[in-house]
């Protein structure tokens, strides 16, 4: 059986190392390869995926090309992205795993998050931002998005009903907030660091960024040298590839200490 990630650049994925770490640990015989597919070959590619995949995960750029190809679940309709494919006899389905794995990190990483009613704000307007911002209104938080480009921070909130701060707004729209989630590229390796100032999250307050190369961010390491609580990307890495695992195999596979030892290891 064969499986892999679709992305462009996609290199640097690390889902090889948790789908074989899994593949080992419950016996399976299957291979997950990395799919580079370039912009311009993307419709085609979803809209007749091709036979010898039987599912894949779908990364950046392709999440809404890939949507508008294949049979959305209620999670992905309401989104318009998909990150996991997988098929149903003659049909390609998809849904979204990027809010609900992130949910999942932090439950496990920083289970405080939840206490009282959390106040978020979401730097970010791209395919994983979205994800992040529905799942955590439904785990019922009040939600805040600022992005670089201030039109497609008006989209997603017009898609979401979350409300709107002025990129240039983003450290004094901090005052109050106890979850502060970086869904954008900055701080990865090759990019610049994200800029903000964290003086005015409440005491407690965590701080996450789904950026997992490097582990720790400048974002991250400013949160903790404030007393803050800080939530690494590799998390939400971990537990949205679950959902892939399980419609492929049939079975929810651990995320352990020792699965992300293994990915710790490649980065």
């Amino acid at each position: 059986m064969k499986v892999g990630v679709v992305g462009f650049p996609v290199a640097h994925s690390r889902s090889p190392v948790i789908f074989q770490h899994w593949f080992e640990r419950y016996g399976i015989d299957a291979a997950y390869e990395r799919i580079p597919l370039a912009p311009e070959d993307a419709d085609a590619f979803f809209a007749a995926l091709p036979e010898e995949w039987a599912g894949v995960n779908v990364t950046v750029p392709h999440k809404e090309t890939a949507a508008r190809h294949v049979v959305c679940d209620a999670a992905a309709q309401a989104l318009g992205t998909v990150n996991t494919l997988w098929r149903e006899g003659a049909r390609v389905m998809g849904t979204s795993s990027d809010g609900a794995g992130f949910v999942a990190s932090l439950d496990q990483a920083a289970p405080s998050w939840r206490d009282g009613t959390p106040d978020a704000l979401v730097l970010g307007a791209g395919g994983a931002a979205l994800g992040i911002v529905d799942a955590l209104q439904r785990a019922g938080a009040r939600v805040r998005v600022a992005n670089r480009t201030a039109a497609r921070a008006e989209t997603l909130a017009e898609r979401t009903g979350a409300g709107v701060v002025a990129w240039a707004d983003r450290a004094s729209a901090l005052s109050g907030v106890s979850l502060l989630v970086n869904a954008t590229s900055l701080g990865m390796e090759g990019n610049a660091p994200l800029e903000v100032d964290l003086a005015a999250l409440c005491a407690g307050a965590v701080v996450a960024d789904i950026v997992y190369s490097p582990l720790e961010t400048r974002l991250l390491a400013d949160a903790r040298a404030r007393g803050l609580v800080g939530v690494d990307g590799l998390g939400m890495l971990l537990h949205q590839a679950t959902v892939g695992f399980e419609k492929w195999f049939g079975l929810v596979p651990e995320v352990d200490a020792a699965l992300r030892d293994k990915v710790v290891a490649t980065l």
